[in-house]
């Protein structure tokens, strides 16, 4: 499963695990990558604002917003505007089951369970 995470995402193995380095990838890609996992975690639970977002995840408005705009052109999220506020959500339950799978694999070889 982490390889359609990887293809959909653009999330590494260790993205998913903020405690193993990335090997042979630029820093800041990492560190984007571990943000786009943190931003769907979020929007798994809640439907939220740039503004939460960002204050939840103590990033800045405009890399939460760069990271929304490349999940929103994956059809991962969708909007909802409200007023002036642009809420955003997981796009379907199957965007939530690839992420927890996803994220149980990566647990698995962690523990060094069955791949």
């Amino acid at each position: 499963m982490r390889f359609i995470l990887v293809t959909l995402l653009g999330v590494s193995y260790a993205a998913a695990q903020p405690a193993v380095p990335v090997v042979n990838e630029p820093h800041h890609h990492a560190i984007y990558e571990d943000a786009r996992v943190r931003i769907l975690d979020v929007l798994s639970r809640a439907e939220v604002c740039v503004q939460d977002l960002a204050g939840a995840l103590k990033l800045s408005e405009s890399a939460v917003s760069h990271q929304l705009r490349l999940l929103r052109g994956a059809r991962i999220v969708r909007t909802r505007r409200a007023g002036r506020n642009v809420f955003y959500a997981l796009d379907d339950h199957h965007v939530l089951a690839l992420l927890e799978q996803g994220l149980r694999h990566a647990q698995e070889g962690r523990r060094g369970g069955a791949r």
